[in-house]
């Protein structure tokens, strides 16, 4: 049994698309483990293209978690997110359990439920799992850690060379699909100046609901001050300014073109 697993990132998308498209190998499904905490372009952009991809043969299957997802916090206090940490002058940063509770154990769920289903026993490799890993971030690559499932990476296997993210990208406008924004929950710890900036200048609520859960995570570990920004600041303090908007000048607007006579 072959599977995407389905972020609707660029990369996740673009490995449905070319197999609906005929350039990759058929799937069985391509599964996305929503976390309930997406942007909400991310979600307008799956409701856009989850036709396309059905009506070219390829099973979208949407799995939750709800409960544990809703739930941002365990149940003796513990934050589920990497969030950074503050003691004193003491800095670091809590272990990431999001990943494994919102999106692998949802999947894993649906691939033994359907497996049972088909009458297929767990055998080793009876399930090969594809993942968008692009060859700016090979070092993402990793074996599976159940052996049912064979982890494959066609954007590093498939094609006779490794494809970047940027190919990736060229791919899919020159076959005239969309290119979608980032997929991560509105307040990952781990969204860049840029990502930040893009989810607050949004006007969609997704801004407000970060600097809830920023708030919300602050004093969930004894001791420590928690946030999702490495500032370790409210995130509504962050200075998200990039360089022009401190008044830095674009190449094109400062040089006066005699470099090029």
């Amino acid at each position: 049994m072959r599977v995407i697993s389905l972020g609707w990132g660029v990369q996740s998308f673009a490995l449905a698309a070319m197999s609906a498209l005929g350039e990759l190998p058929p799937v069985d499904a391509a599964i996305h483990a929503d976390t309930t905490h997406e942007r909400s372009e991310t979600y307008a952009f799956a409701a856009r293209w989850t036709p396309w991809l059905k009506e070219r043969g390829v099973r979208v299957v949407t799995v939750s978690d709800r409960k544990a997802a809703n739930a941002l916090f365990g149940e003796s206090g513990q934050t589920h997110l990497p969030a950074f940490t503050l003691r004193g002058v003491e800095r670091g940063q809590l272990r990431r359990s999001c990943t494994q509770r919102w999106k692998i154990a949802p999947q894993r769920r649906w691939i033994s439920a359907e497996l049972h289903r088909r009458g297929l026993a767990k055998s080793p490799e009876v399930v090969e799992q594809w993942f968008g890993i692009s060859k700016d971030e090979w070092t993402r690559m990793r074996d599976s850690d159940v052996r049912y499932i064979r982890n494959a990476y066609p954007f590093m296997e498939q094609f006779k060379l490794p494809m970047t993210r940027a190919d990736i990208r060229r791919w899919l406008l020159h076959n005239g699909l969309e290119v979608p924004v980032k997929s991560a929950c509105v307040f990952c710890p781990f969204h860049n100046l840029e990502g930040w900036r893009a989810i607050k200048m949004s006007g969609n609520g997704d801004w407000e609901k970060a600097l809830e859960v920023d708030r919300l995570v602050r004093g969930k570990r004894p001791g420590y001050q928690c946030f999702v920004h490495p500032a370790r600041i409210p995130l509504d303090e962050v200075d998200l300014r990039n360089e022009q908007d401190h008044g830095q000048l674009e190449l094109w607007e400062e040089c006066t073109g005699n470099c090029f006579l």
